[in-house]
């Protein structure tokens, strides 16, 4: 059976240029190398996921090519990475010191670069102090952390700060496609789209959870597979859901909110998703937020369909509705009854405005 590589390692990138939604920060290390104008420490800071250590590695690869080299020279003998979280003592840093004032064999440059930083414990940072305010000529430190406020002010004033954003669900979704069409794989655009919002903004989740979702569905990818197998609520509870709120169907509603349940997803979550979808269909009330509307080309159509038969003020009260029962859900002792009291009043609301209107006539 020939080894698998899992797709977070297979298409990691190696050049600047196939670095996922972190333009800027790229662009900014690019320049600052052809201009001789790169900082001897650097911090890496940002959500898991986000590309911190791949851009570590293609910078320490990079600062160290001179032309002469080989087109696969990783250069592996001038990056050294350490992981704080299990090498955290002040003996560890005391040797990572001691390194440093060797010069590299090879190449112009010895890169540091030192993941997870905020698990060093105060005295391995006091002793980091010195070394990283006046490093020697050949070294380069890169922190990475996902927790900038841990690590101490003294160590943030001595760095060059990089702040990694979430990357947004067009930019995985594009990605994925990408990933998909080089394994042979057709998928949906729809199932691509849940992938990369059930990711959060890290690439390396989606990538994850793509890999799972092919082992389960094969050479083909629908979003009917998807959300089957992340356990996710498909779109199509909700468009059914608000058909039958606007409808004033109470028993229909309850029974509908009953298989939810019964296929085992949670009502908070179901609860929290409904306001989402309250808000997906105001944003599609005016044409300056329908670029707010995240979701794939084939439900953006449903969306537009199912606004134009809400009003705003449905949707806004909704909206608020939910979102009590949202705060209120945890510390409820009966969870199912303060759902399902939440959809009567939903399922109200469009009756109590008819109920005016004739009243008012």
């Amino acid at each position: 059976m020939e080894h698998f590589i899992v797709s977070a390692r297979k298409y990691r990138p190696t050049q600047f240029k196939d670095v996922v939604g972190q333009q800027s920060i790229t662009n900014t290390l690019e320049n600052a190398i052809e201009n001789n104008h790169l900082a001897q420490a650097l911090l890496f800071t940002g959500p898991r996921g986000v590309g911190k250590t791949t851009c570590a590695r293609i910078l320490a690869k990079k600062i160290n090519q001179d032309g002469t080299e080989q087109k696969d020279e990783d250069f592996a003998f001038n990056i050294f990475e350490l992981d704080a979280a299990s090498n955290n003592s002040v003996d560890d840093i005391r040797n990572l010191i001691d390194q440093v004032r060797i010069p590299p064999q090879v190449g112009n440059y010895k890169v540091y670069i030192i993941d997870e930083v905020h698990m060093l414990s105060s005295a391995a940072f006091n002793a980091f102090l010195k070394t990283l305010e006046e490093p020697p000529k050949h070294a380069i430190f890169i922190l990475a952390t996902t927790e900038k406020h841990k690590i101490i002010p003294t160590i943030l004033s001595r760095c060059q700060i990089f702040d990694f954003r979430r990357i947004t669900v067009n930019d995985i979704k594009g990605h994925l496609a990408d990933v998909a069409t080089s394994e042979g794989i057709e998928a949906e655009d729809d199932a691509l789209h849940v992938i990369a919002q059930k990711a959060d903004g890290a690439l390396r989740d989606a990538l994850s959870i793509f890999d799972r979702v092919v082992s389960f569905s094969g050479k083909t990818m629908t979003r009917e597979a998807v959300t089957e197998n992340l356990n996710v609520l498909d779109y199509a509870y909700y468009f059914e859901i608000t058909d039958l709120l606007l409808e004033n169907n109470i028993p229909k509603t309850l029974v509908s909110f009953n298989a939810i349940l019964a296929k085992g997803f949670d009502g908070h979550h179901f609860i929290m998703g409904l306001a989402s979808h309250f808000r997906d269909l105001l944003v599609c009330k005016n044409e300056e937020t329908i670029a707010l509307l995240e979701v794939g080309e084939q439900v953006k159509t449903m969306y537009f369909e199912q606004s134009r038969k809400t009003n705003v003020r449905f949707l806004i009260s909704g909206i608020d509705i939910a979102n009590t029962c949202d705060l209120k859900y945890k510390t409820s002792r009966n969870q199912r009854l303060l759902v399902e009291l939440c959809l009567l009043e939903l399922a109200s609301l469009t009756a109590m405005v008819e109920k005016k209107n004739l009243v008012g006539s």
